[in-house]
């Protein structure tokens, strides 16, 4: 008896040693399932080893895709074009064909706006609206509205627009102005090519790009996320889901994304959209000069010791400029108690200020310092 209770005991003992083994080592193995197998007149429970589910975490950015995607929204528009003075003549149309006839007399585009208020307020690019006769707006629920230009702002190609809905309206959350830093996540919600709704991803690669040519007034943030014709007036979102910038603009020598965007800024946007709202256009400062930037032979040229500055080349009759005595020649150095590096810098610290706001302005001329007060003036809309 004690002899078969010593091998019960040991066997036992070896069998809990083998779980131990293989719980540590192949613990797939235990996983079980029951399979229900019909025998006619009993259902038998049968266990049947099965691997576990990989239970390993996937990297996504659903969550903010889906918070942004409702308030991004198609923007289609369409304007009437000028009937071409030629097109009866029987030899212009031998050549040309109908491309200038009646069919050509509608033009119509495509790109993407966000939805930022509840009332029915959409952002976009000035680019986008600009000129069009009819406007018309698509939810990402295939709903379609009209809409109207509240005002837009051609020098840092934003425009707002009004819209109307059966339904209520899920207007984008706005991040954190300057919470953005090289090398975040980005989506780009868009319409690229009128495909329909699409998100891209990348990361942001440089902030403050300007000197581009693009805008008057220029604060880029580069992204390598996809951005294509369609995208432009879309969102960029960063990976909660929350705006940082208005899409606008790709480098390309194809027309199509290389990897190189650029959105406006959601502090940019926010401020011009606000001046919009209040009075249907953007006030900015002037004093009426024109200006180049500063260069190794210019500063020796006009007695400075650096290039920092931006070179008066011009200034305008009646202007604040020719007002207060500044004249061609002068290197303006600052503007109130903040430096101007370059004349897109000096030209933006301008427009900063009020109209009837008095400055102070330092100067360079013939290599001895200057300072000036000007009056500024209100800078002119600029013409199409």
């Amino acid at each position: 008896m004690n002899r078969l209770w010593l091998i019960f005991a040991q066997a036992v003992t070896i069998s809990v040693a083998a779980l131990f083994v293989v719980q540590t080592l192949k613990p797939e193995w235990l996983s079980t399932r029951l399979i229900e197998k019909n025998t006619g007149s009993a259902v038998v429970a049968i266990q049947q080893a099965v691997p576990n589910r990989d239970t390993r975490k996937v990297a996504s950015y659903a969550d903010a895709a889906q918070a942004a995607l409702p308030a991004v929204v198609h923007i289609f528009t369409s304007q009437d074009v000028k009937r071409h003075p030629f097109i009866d003549d029987p030899v212009f149309r031998h050549f040309f064909g109908d491309r200038f006839g009646a069919d050509a007399q509608r033009q119509s585009g495509l790109g993407s706006g966000v939805i930022v208020s509840a009332d029915g307020l959409v952002l976009t690019n000035n680019h986008v609206v600009e000129s069009a006769d009819e406007i018309e707006i698509a939810f990402h629920d295939g709903r379609k509205t009209k809409a109207k230009v509240v005002g837009a702002d051609p020098e840092s190609d934003l425009a707002v627009l009004r819209i109307t809905s059966d339904k209520p309206l899920t207007p984008i959350t706005f991040a954190p102005a300057e919470s953005l830093r090289i090398g975040d996540i980005v989506l780009a919600i868009g319409n690229p090519f009128g495909v329909g709704q699409t998100v891209t991803s990348g990361i942001v690669s440089a902030l403050g790009r300007t000197h581009l040519g693009i805008n008057t007034f220029e604060n880029f943030i580069q992204t390598d996320a996809a951005i294509n014709p369609g995208n432009s007036g879309g969102a960029l979102v960063d990976s909660n889901g929350n705006l940082v910038g208005i899409n606008t603009a790709i480098y390309s020598q194809s027309g199509g994304s290389m990897g190189i965007g650029f959105a406006i800024p959601v502090s940019l946007a926010r401020s011009v959209m606000e001046q919009i709202i209040k009075s249907g256009t953007v006030t900015r400062g002037w004093i009426g000069v024109e200006v180049q930037d500063m260069t190794a032979e210019l500063a020796e040229s006009f007695g400075v010791k650096s290039t920092r500055g931006a070179l008066i080349a011009g200034v305008m009759r009646g202007s604040p400029a020719e007002k207060a005595g500044i004249k061609p020649g002068d290197v303006l150095l600052t503007v109130g108690k903040r430096p101007v590096d370059d004349a897109q810098v000096m030209l933006e610290l301008i427009a900063g200020l009020a109209p009837g706001e008095s400055a102070h302005f330092g100067l360079s001329r013939e290599g001895k310092p200057v300072d000036v007060s000007v009056t500024i003036g209100k800078r002119p809309k600029p013409t199409k």
